[in-house]
């Protein structure tokens, strides 16, 4: 049995009933992949939402939507490469829309902080018609072991366009815990949680955190937007995906979200975790080590 058809076996049978469905898309990104594994250990049906699938989801084919949306009660939306993407709120609007036309009921959308191009995202859900839950959040744990810090971790170096401002890192799995809490329980809907970790940290206290608990020097190198593209390039990141997101970054990497928010305990009665439970964690598994 592939990995598909297991899955789609776990659709076809957790929950046990037709159109009670929720469809995670980006079920192979880092929340995606936790939402998905929390509805499923609730015993909950879940369609996951990638090329890969079966039925697949993309983005960049709108063939695709409606078949991984049938019969579906409630939807994850996450946008690849991110909202801050050109088209992407026209995009999330169109996909909104189908799904309300075809019975879902709740959609719960992992937006940005502080991006214009995610605000507009925001309120193409907000205008859809569904229940809506708009989960906020900027930088990732996870980024430095398994997303595109990891390489630079890796090599010693983290190079951003970031200066010395400091950002609330936040936890995926306090983010997947948020996300399913809003896909399954009362008292959600229309809510907007902006959910960060306990403390700011610049990107140099962040390194520096990373090299005490895994034994060896990592710094934090600031650069410019154009030598990040370059950098990202390098790792072998598409040209323009890589502009698309060094751009991005240099705009909100201007201490626009250099305060702290309680989406976490408002949505779930509990501290976020902090940046240094995730490192000691993290540098127990030897993935720093290379």
């Amino acid at each position: 049995m592939t990995e598909n058809t297991a899955e789609n076996t776990a659709e076809n049978t957790a929950g046990n009933t037709t159109g009670n469905t929720t469809l995670v898309i980006g079920s192979t990104g880092k929340t995606g992949r936790r939402v998905a594994a929390r509805l499923r250990a609730r015993g909950l049906a879940v369609r996951d939402g990638s090329r890969s699938a079966n039925p697949p989801f993309d983005w960049n084919d709108r063939a695709t939507w409606e078949p991984a949306l049938r019969d579906v009660r409630a939807v994850y939306v996450t946008y690849y490469p991110d909202l801050a993407a050109p088209g992407a709120a026209d995009a999330v609007r169109a996909l909104a829309a189908l799904a309300v036309d075809g019975g879902v009921r709740r959609l719960v959308l992992l937006s940005g902080r502080g991006e214009p191009e995610a605000a507009a995202a925001e309120r193409a859900v907000q205008e859809s018609g569904a229940e809506w839950t708009i989960v906020r959040a900027s930088w990732f744990f996870q980024n430095f072991d398994e997303g595109h810090l990891l390489e630079p971790v890796l090599g010693g170096t983290i190079a951003l366009p970031a200066g010395d401002v400091a950002e609330p890192f936040v936890d995926a799995e306090d983010i997947a815990d948020v996300v399913a809490e809003a896909l399954t329980g009362d008292g959600h809907a229309g809510e907007v949680y902006e959910v960060t970790g306990p403390r700011l940290l610049t990107f140099a206290e962040a390194a520096a955190e990373i090299s005490d608990a895994a034994g060896r020097e990592v710094r934090y190198l600031p650069v410019s937007a154009a030598g990040y593209a370059a950098t990202l390039k390098e790792y072998g990141v598409p040209p323009e995906e890589a502009e698309v997101l060094a751009g991005m970054f240099a705009d909100i990497l201007d201490g626009r979200n250099a305060h702290l928010a309680d989406g976490v305990r408002r949505a779930l009665g509990r501290e976020p975790r902090d940046f240094a439970d995730y490192v000691k964690a993290v540098a127990a598994t030897g993935v720093w080590k290379g």
